[in-house]
C-alpha cells in the first residue's frame, strides 16, 4: 500500500512555523575562494549534540552565500542581543556591502566574529546534508565565548520580539 503525502499549503506551513519563537543569529564564514567574509541572518540554528559538541543550521539552496559556506571548512554562529535588530536586518538582505564599515575579528577558525554578541560558536564543518530546498550544515564546536550578558533578539510571527521585563 502506498502512502501519499498530504498537500500542505506552503504559505500556511510558513505561517505555522512562524508561531515557533526563535533566537536570531548571524552565521559567518571566510570564503576561501576570494578570501572575503560572508554571512547571513538565520533563525535556523540549533544544538544537535553535547558529546561531541555539534550544532546545525540550514541555508536556502538559492542563497547567494551558499557557495561560500560549502567551500569554507569552518563557520561562526553569532547570537544576537535585543539591541542588534539593525545588524539582523543588515545580514538579512541581499545588498552588497553589508561588511562595509563593520568591525569584526577573525576567530580561531578564520570565520568572522562580530562584536557585542551574547554568545559565539566557532565551528568546523563536519557534514552538509540535503534538506529539500535547503542544505543542512553540521558543525563541531571548537571554541565558544559569551562576550556579554543581555537579553536575546527573538523572531516570532514574522517580526522581532523582546522578552518582557519583570
Amino acid at each position: 500500500m502506498t502512502h501519499s503525502s498530504p498537500v500542505i499549503d506552503p504559505r500556511r506551513f510558513r505561517d505555522a512555523l512562524g508561531r515557533f519563537a526563535t533566537g536570531i543569529t548571524v552565521i559567518t564564514c571566510q570564503d576561501p575562494q576570494d578570501d572575503l567574509p560572508n554571512g547571513f541572518t538565520a533563525n535556523s540554528f540549533s544544538s544537535l549534540s553535547l558529546d561531541p559538541p555539534l550544532v546545525l543550521f540550514s541555508l536556502r539552496r538559492d542563497a547567494g552565500c551558499l557557495g561560500a559556506f560549502e567551500r569554507a571548512e569552518a563557520f561562526a554562529v553569532n547570537v544576537l542581543a535585543e539591541d542588534h535588530e539593525g545588524l539582523s536586518n543588515r545580514f538579512a538582505g541581499k545588498e552588497a556591502g553589508r561588511w562595509d564599515g563593520l568591525d569584526y575579528e577573525a576567530g580561531q577558525t578564520g570565520a568572522p566574529l562580530l562584536p557585542g554578541m551574547l554568545a559565539q560558536f566557532e565551528c568546523r564543518t563536519e557534514a552538509i546534508h540535503e534538506g529539500g530546498d535547503h542544505r543542512i550544515f553540521v558543525g563541531r564546536v571548537l571554541r565558544l565565548t559569551q562576550p556579554r550578558e543581555g537579553e536575546p533578539l527573538i523572531y516570532f510571527q514574522g517580526d522581532y520580539r523582546y522578552l518582557a521585563r519583570d
